[in-house]
């Protein structure tokens, strides 16, 4: 039986890509002394790895595929192919951002200021080529962790760290200087994979029902029967993806609807509905939505 060598993120991404499997059909079952998992379908080979080397061992061939970030792609300079962003948050828009921080009181204010400066950062590599890009010269430094802190007690004059609100690093007392790179998860695949049918296949299949399971996210349907002299009314409150499906009832004057929306506009839509002359109406949750 042929097999397709996925890999799964450890750490930060672990818990949310356990999640979207499930719903995506996939059960994985984790243990906390093994880095190889067990998932319910036969034909996927799955190993748990840090999302920082990933991308390493897919462009290797030692993994035919698997899920990390864009950042530790850039990081590590991979040449692989990117078959979807998966972005597990609610807003498609979010991303989070490798930032330049500083103390508050520091006298930095731009990148240029850095000259002759300590940094302190797990993403040197992304680090470095931002500094040159700028033509700045300092000292980039790994950093094993704790880095606000090395920045706060004087270790080091800056830090590149991860952010998506701010709020952490506020808490540290530092302050924001620039913006690095922004990055989002991708399931990113070997190009020699890519090119097997069999492979790419199963990872297109792989992708499409991640896709759809992410897409469903805080999604709802609803359903309701409404009559006819009514329907105005109803499908004026109504939002959808498209239109929302009308169906005949054996009572000719009678007619079901069927939608998809947001779940955090049912409790206020819901009363709405009602008042408008919508009947029977039920609310249930979606796994997968594709478009």
């Amino acid at each position: 039986m042929k097999k397709l060598k996925l890999g799964l993120p450890k750490g930060s991404l672990q818990d949310a890509t356990v999640k979207v499997f499930e719903k995506a059909g996939f059960k994985i079952y984790l243990s906390s002394r093994s880095y190889i998992p067990v998932i319910d379908d036969a034909e996927i080979d799955p190993m748990l790895l840090r999302a920082q080397e990933m991308s390493r061992y897919v462009e290797e061939g030692a993994l035919d595929c698997g899920i990390t970030g864009y950042d530790w792609v850039e990081e590590n300079g991979s040449k692989v192919e990117t078959l979807a962003d998966l972005v597990y948050a609610k807003q498609s828009s979010v991303k989070v951002r490798w930032v330049l921080a500083v103390p508050e009181d520091s006298s930095v204010k731009t990148i240029k200021d850095l000259k002759g400066k300590r940094i302190a950062t797990e993403l040197v590599n992304v680090t470095k080529n931002y500094l040159k890009k700028n033509n700045v010269n300092a000292e980039v430094e790994f950093s094993w962790g704790a880095t606000e802190v090395k920045v706060a007690t004087g270790l080091v004059d800056a830090v590149v760290e991860l952010t998506e609100t701010g709020s952490s690093l506020r808490a540290h007392k530092l302050r924001i200087v620039s913006t690095v790179c922004e990055s989002m998860t991708q399931f990113i695949a070997n190009k020699k994979a890519s090119q097997d049918p069999w492979k790419k296949q199963k990872m297109d299949q792989l992708v499409t029902l991640l896709k759809g399971a992410i897409a469903a996210n805080n999604m709802v349907g609803l359903k309701m029967n409404v009559e006819k002299v009514n329907l105005k009314k109803v499908l004026a409150l109504l939002p959808s993806l498209k239109n929302p499906t009308i169906s005949e009832l054996s009572q000719k004057d009678w007619a079901a609807i069927e939608t998809v929306i947001d779940e955090s506009s049912v409790r206020n839509l819901i009363p709405q509905l009602k008042g408008a002359g919508a009947q029977g109406i039920i609310e249930y949750p979606l796994n997968k939505l594709i478009y």
